[in-house]
C-alpha cells in the first residue's frame, strides 16, 4: 500500500490581534446583527412601540397631575423618557447575548480569529444603533403632542450624550447576560435596578417634590445626573455640571463592567 499523503497541520489561531483588527472584528459583528432587521423588521418593535407607549401615558396620564397640563408636563419629563427607555433598551443586549450563547453562536464565533471582546462589543453597538432610532422616535413623537426643544443644537447634545451613557451602562447587562443562566433572568435583574434607579431620580419629578433623604440620593443618582443634563440641552437650563458627572459615571460604569465581562466570558468558554 502506498503511503498517503500527511495533511498539514490546522492553522494556530492567534490568541491576540491588534486593535485594528479588532475593531474591524467588531464591526463586522455588528452588521450581521443589524442586518437581519432587513429580512426580519420585527426585531425593531421593542425599540419602537415600548418608548411611544411611555411618552404618550406619562404625557397624558400623569401630566395633569404632575404640572398641571400635558403640554408643560412634557416639555419637562421627556428628557426623563430618553434616558429611562435607553436603561431598559440596555436589556435587550444582555438577552440577545445571552440568546447567542445558549444557542451556541458563541462556541462558532470562538473557532474563528478574532478579538475576544468583539462579539460582546459588537451586540452593544448594534443595540446602540437601534436606541437612537428609539430616541428619535421618542423626540418625534414628543414634538407632535407639544414638545418644543430650545433648538437642534441642544437637540444633537441631547442625543449624543444619552447615546453615550447607553454604551457604557449596556456592559452592565452584557455581563448580567453571561452570568446568568436564561434570557428571562437577564430582565428579572434588569428590571430589579433600573426601576429603582429611574423613580428615585429626577427624570419625572422635581427633587424639591421628594423627601429629605430621598433628595440625597437623587442628587448622586446617575439618572438623575444624566436627565437634569439631556433636559437642560433641550429645554434650557443648567447642562455642564450635570453633563460631566453622567460622562464620570459612563467612564466608571464601563472601566468596571467591561473587564469584568471579558474575564467572565473567557472563563465561560
Amino acid at each position: 500500500m502506498t503511503a498517503v499523503a500527511g495533511t498539514a497541520p490546522p492553522a494556530v489561531l492567534p490568541k491576540r490581534v491588534s486593535p485594528i483588527e479588532g475593531l474591524r472584528h467588531t464591526l463586522t459583528l455588528t452588521w450581521r446583527v443589524l442586518v437581519q432587521i432587513k429580512h426580519n423588521p420585527m426585531e425593531l418593535m421593542d425599540f419602537s412601540v415600548q418608548p411611544i407607549m411611555f411618552v404618550l401615558l406619562f404625557t397624558y396620564v400623569f401630566g395633569g397631575q404632575m404640572a398641571g397640563s400635558p403640554s408643560e408636563y412634557v416639555q419637562y419629563m421627556l428628557a426623563g423618557i430618553m434616558v429611562q427607555n435607553a436603561l431598559f433598551a440596555t436589556l435587550n443586549t444582555g438577552m440577545g447575548l445571552n440568546v447567542d450563547i445558549t444557542k451556541g453562536v458563541f462556541d462558532r464565533l470562538r473557532s474563528l480569529p478574532i478579538s475576544q471582546a468583539a462579539p460582546l462589543a459588537s451586540r452593544i453597538l448594534s443595540d446602540v444603533a437601534k436606541q437612537a432610532w428609539s430616541i428619535t422616535l421618542i423626540l418625534s413623537i414628543g414634538m407632535l403632542i407639544g414638545f418644543r426643544p430650545d433648538g437642534v443644537f441642544g437637540v444633537v447634545q441631547a442625543f449624543a450624550l444619552v447615546l453615550i451613557f447607553t454604551l457604557a451602562f449596556a456592559w452592565v447587562a452584557v455581563l448580567i447576560g453571561l452570568i446568568v443562566s436564561e434570557p428571562e433572568k437577564v430582565m428579572i435583574f434588569g428590571f430589579t435596578a433600573v426601576f429603582p434607579l429611574s423613580f428615585t431620580s429626577t427624570a419625572f419629578v422635581r427633587i424639591e417634590t421628594l423627601p429629605g433623604w430621598l433628595q440625597a440620593w437623587a442628587k448622586v443618582n446617575p439618572v438623575s445626573n444624566l436627565a437634569d443634563a439631556a433636559r437642560g440641552m433641550l429645554s434650557g437650563g443648567p447642562v455642564g455640571g450635570p453633563a460631566v458627572k453622567s460622562l464620570l459615571w459612563a467612564a466608571v460604569i464601563m472601566a468596571v463592567a467591561a473587564p469584568l465581562a471579558v474575564r467572565v466570558l473567557r472563563r465561560r468558554a
